[in-house]
């Protein structure tokens, strides 16, 4: 039997098991998914235990997505440009990192049907999934990128990676067409965003990339104010498909099966 895990901390939160482990299923394939929460010291040994084969594939996630990468051999483009890892296999007995993040954005936000040609993006956070998003939407006719995070220095960092953006203090809300909340506030159903969006108009689209709880604060408060909204589910979905895909060169089925392992 073949093993798979995702790797993070925390790691309770995480839906990628019964995701997996349906699929498995479905495809006749015998292996078992599982979660595991790690230290960042125990980094070493995870890739060390793929590149023995004791472990056939992982998933990263907050806070390791650019810890994992001086334990890679080779990076694909996606992770290269974003500095980002979420999903490790061995080829040629060399451990690759790559990032289905990106993958699983684009996918999600063209289901949404919403219209990002010259749309004003602003994005809450700057870590975990945050580079990922920005290639993403740099592949895409945005007009404006903006970040913002508790730790300013922190978003400066990104331009590193990213040139085009711009970077507002923690508190300051500029107009937006899409906010995207990519910090781990959320996580817990009681966490609240301690920003103010009274003043922002209607019918503009908060976007969470948390996707259980399924309802956070941030997008109860939103829908509430005539605001669309939507979670990370899809995103999630569709970033464990390609994982999937890489490891077993399947590409999942994703139909109402899915949704409802992750509604339970």
């Amino acid at each position: 039997m073949k093993n798979y895990l995702v790797i993070g901390n925390p790691i309770e939160h995480s839906n990628s098991p019964q995701l997996h482990n349906y699929w498995f299923k479905i495809n006749n394939i015998n292996a078992i998914y599982k979660k595991k929460k790690l230290n960042l010291n125990d980094l070493k040994d995870l890739t060390s235990k793929i590149k023995n084969l004791e472990i056939n594939g992982a998933n990263v996630t907050v806070p390791f997505k650019k810890d994992i990468i001086p334990y890679m051999d080779e990076l694909s483009l996606e992770s290269r440009n974003t500095q980002s890892v979420n999903t490790i296999y061995l080829n040629n007995n060399k451990l690759v990192g790559h990032n289905t993040d990106v993958e699983g954005f684009e996918i999600a936000i063209k289901e949404t049907k919403f219209d990002l040609y010259r749309k004003k993006i602003f994005i809450l956070g700057a870590g975990g999934v945050v580079p990922s998003i920005i290639y993403a939407l740099n592949k895409t006719n945005v007009s404006e990128i903006i970040i913002t995070n508790r730790t300013r220095s922190k978003a400066d960092l990104l331009r590193n990676l990213f040139n085009n953006i711009s970077i507002v203090d923690w508190g300051e809300i500029p107009n937006f067409d899409m906010i995207i909340n990519a910090t781990s506030l959320g996580l817990d159903i009681k966490d609240e965003i301690n920003l103010d969006f009274s003043n922002v108009e209607k019918e503009k689209f908060f976007y969470d990339v948390i996707y259980n709880p399924q309802e956070t604060n941030f997008l109860k408060k939103a829908k509430k104010r005539g605001n669309k909204t939507e979670n990370g589910k899809k995103m999630f979905i569709y970033q464990a498909a390609a994982a999937f895909n890489i490891w077993h060169n399947i590409y999942p089925k994703i139909n109402n099966e899915v949704y409802k392992l992750l509604n339970k």
